[in-house]
């Protein structure tokens, strides 16, 4: 009996995955536990792995193509054609162009599992969507790849001939001509969404195709900064206590536990304690209600490769400050080689954005949905400053935060970052 790999759902938010690397072919017994494939989700890239046993028969999404969940990767054992489930997403079905009532219209090229005698027609992914949007009849093709599965090559080889291009340039015509002349609707039209002015490549500039990661990057933060109502504030504080409470802490530690401890690490403490005492901050905005979270979730965001990944220390406000350290440490080693587990992500309720290891001073972060607040920390640089009536040099950090308005007001983001600020200007508070 064939056993159906699908494509898991490895994040919270990922609609889709990226198979970048199978670790087994066609013809591999596969044991439960087995590292199957490496898949490329909108957060990280993870292994997967097997939950059944047998021989791997037959591989139907092929390194680089892309499948939405729940869609069937691969099969174990069995005949894979019988009862099979196409991998082709559904967002690949639905993307094909509508045709408007008309009489005398032609057959639609056939782009589904199986056309015609109902046999089954192996096709990727990729080439299926690309054959809907050229208007190729995948069942008159001849597939090259393995068993004879039709292949993206196979697709735009069979569309560069003329009369192909000739077929497809005639049914956009006339799908074109029937959206013209059809009656209007007695129902106004919505105004069309702007479009974004995008640039075109010209010779030596570089192409770089975007990953998985970087799409549901782009998305999410177009969404977070067209959806939520951002305001900003800024607060400067005093950062040597700060600095002098570090130098003591690390100078035990390396006389007992030998962690060291980095400048972020009590950010983040201050921010978990500024939670608790500013409940209103942790909270977010669900459509007719507000969520109130009863443990904080700390976002804390790490700078990887290809853009940016925020695991989440979970009831952070029970965690010690060591404990802390050493979780953001792990998060950073683990984030760099793609080893984050997908619930690592999931429980966020607040985040913290750091640049002041770039030297960068003050800056406004977006915030990060569905969460309602997240908190910018610049770098400790000294200045001018005036104590006790005299000039003096100070050394001074700047914080911020972004705040989704309908969950938190002014007076309370201004609370929240008086509590930071209070913490940081008296470290040894934290260590109550």
């Amino acid at each position: 009996m064939s056993a159906k790999i699908e494509m898991p759902k490895l994040s919270d938010t990922m609609t889709e995955g990226t198979l970048i690397k199978w670790h087994k072919q066609v013809g591999d017994f596969v044991e439960i536990g087995d590292i199957l494939a490496e898949v490329e989700t909108d957060k990280a890239t993870m292994e997967m792995e097997a939950f059944d046993e047998g021989t791997l028969t037959e591989i139907l999404v092929q390194e680089g193509e892309k499948a939405v969940i729940g869609s069937v990767l691969a099969v174990l054992d069995g005949n894979s054609d019988e009862g099979s489930v196409t991998p082709a997403s559904a967002a690949h079905v639905a993307a094909a162009p509508v045709q408007p009532a008309a009489t005398n219209q032609p057959a639609a090229a056939c782009t589904t599992p199986s056309c015609g005698d109902g046999e089954r027609i192996k096709a990727s992914p990729l080439a299926r969507k690309i054959a809907t949007e050229l208007g190729v009849d995948i069942s008159n093709l001849s597939g090259t790849g393995p068993g004879g599965r039709i292949v993206r090559e196979d697709v735009v080889n069979s569309s560069k001939s003329p009369s192909k291009a000739a077929s497809a340039a005639a049914k956009l015509t006339e799908a074109v001509k029937a959206r013209v002349t059809a009656p209007s609707s007695p129902v106004s039209a919505p105004a069309p969404a702007p479009q974004a002015i995008l640039p075109t490549a010209k010779e030596g500039d570089e192409r770089i195709e975007l990953s998985s990661m970087r799409k549901i990057i782009a998305s999410r933060l177009l969404t977070s900064k067209t959806t939520i109502p951002h305001f900003y504030l800024h607060m400067e504080i005093d950062a040597e206590p700060l600095m002098a409470m570090r130098k003591q802490v690390n100078e035990q530690a390396e006389k007992t536990h030998g962690n060291k401890y980095s400048v972020n690490d009590f950010i983040l403490k201050a921010t978990i304690n500024a939670a608790e005492a500013v409940p209103a901050v942790n909270a977010s905005f669900a459509g007719d209600h507000i969520v109130k979270f009863k443990h904080v979730g700390l976002s804390v965001a790490i700078a990887v490769e290809d853009g940016l990944v925020t695991p989440v220390i979970k009831e952070a406000e029970s965690k010690s400050l060591l404990a802390i350290s050493r979780a953001v440490k792990d998060f950073a080693v683990r984030a760099k080689d793609k080893k984050l587990k997908p619930d690592e992500f999931d429980g966020g309720t607040i985040t913290v954005s750091n640049l002041g290891a770039w030297g960068i001073d003050s800056f406004d972060a977006i915030v990060n949905p569905p969460q309602a607040v997240i908190l910018s920390v610049g770098a400790a640089i000294q200045k001018p400053v005036v104590k006790n009536g005299q000039l003096a040099v100070g050394l001074r950090m700047n914080i911020g935060i972004s705040a989704d308005h309908r969950v938190v007001d002014g007076a309370v983001a201004a609370s929240f970052l008086a509590e930071v600020k209070k913490l940081i200007e008296n470290p040894a508070l934290m260590l109550l």
